[in-house]
């Protein structure tokens, strides 16, 4: 019985030294975020073909797989301590539809962009915040359920925002499917966390168990949907040139950097402005690239979208790095 006992101390140091090396394995992965998304869409530019496997189905299942990974990192209590105090999620729901389409503006006019690439820099202004940013405020140590109650509000928000800005800054009447977009949002975003915030309640050791492994398949889910909406439009990214690089860029680093000090400066905590600064920097891209190929007559309207991905995914992706070993010394 001491051999069989000795044996089996054996096997369980030998299975937790292999942990300890896939969590630093793990670690360092989800640290090189930035690179990955560069690497995924640099192959997406080059050879659109290798992701045509990524059917509609796929992106829909990885963007669930995305908020399923966020979803057991959650408990209900979360969510109730975060609707205790809805000013930040007013003030981040004001930055993403009031400040963002601004900026969006500004720039496309200082940058001189022609009508047709113009109002597709709005509409990317004037979209709701995207689903990779609470995987992106999970890594920067924010507030994940802050995070997710921010998407779903300006998700939601979209139904009316979006064709409203587009028609009072350009003159141009979106359609907005309000249905669909309610419809997907519960399919995409709520249902998955629900499940998994479910899994976290009635099965925590399951959940303990697969907790690891969460970050991981949040950021390969990212990396497959930045390239696949990349290698859609591969062609038009290419020839857009930095007369749209640019202002595109800017668009979501100044974005981050004024969503990040204007609630710092209002009173609001660390975590919470780091949560409000990647939620308004990172966009919907993807849904303003079919909203523009469905609802604007000019084709050149979509690529400021299609642009958007790429640089949406690399900021935010670089602000949640940095900040992740930014320690935070406030309690909260």
């Amino acid at each position: 019985t001491l051999q069989s006992s000795e044996a089996s101390d054996g096997d369980k140091s030998l299975a937790s030294k292999i942990f300890d090396v896939y969590t630093k394995t793990a670690n360092a992965a989800t640290t090189l975020f930035p690179l990955w998304t560069v690497l995924f869409t640099a192959l997406a530019l080059k050879k659109p073909s290798t992701f045509d496997f990524f059917t509609t189905e796929y992106f829909t299942a990885a963007l669930a797989a995305l908020m399923l990974s966020m979803g057991i990192t959650l408990t209900p209590q979360d969510f109730v301590e975060v609707t205790k105090e809805p000013s930040s999620v007013l003030m981040q729901f004001s930055l993403c539809y009031g400040m963002m389409p601004a900026l969006a503006l500004f720039l496309g006019k200082a940058f001189g962009l022609d009508a047709g690439l113009l109002a597709g820099m709005v509409l990317v202004g004037s979209i709701n915040g995207g689903q990779a940013s609470n995987l992106c405020t999970y890594i920067a140590k924010g507030n994940v359920a802050l995070s997710v109650l921010m998407t779903t509000a300006t998700t939601v928000g979209a139904i009316l925002m979006t064709p409203f800005l587009c028609k009072s800054l350009l003159g141009a009447v979106v359609p907005v499917d309000a249905a669909g977009i309610a419809k997907s949002t519960i399919q995409v975003v709520l249902a998955p966390i629900a499940i998994g915030m479910s899994a976290n309640k009635f099965f925590p050791k399951l959940v303990k168990a697969v907790l690891p492994f969460a970050p991981v398949v949040g950021v390969v889910s990212t990396c497959l949907l930045v390239a696949s909406a990349v290698a859609q439009v591969a062609e038009p990214i290419m020839s857009a040139g930095w007369g749209l690089q640019i202002p595109v860029l800017l668009l979501h680093l100044v974005g981050g950097l004024v969503g990040y000090w204007l609630p710092k400066m209002t009173g609001f905590g660390e975590v919470k402005s780091r949560t409000m600064a990647i939620e308004t920097s990172m966009k919907s891209s993807a849904f303003g690239f079919l909203l523009a190929k469905l609802h604007f007559g000019d084709y050149v309207a979509r690529v400021p979208s299609a642009v958007s991905v790429v640089w949406m995914a690399l900021t935010g992706s670089m602000l949640a790095v940095i900040w992740r070993y930014i320690p935070v010394n406030e309690e909260e």
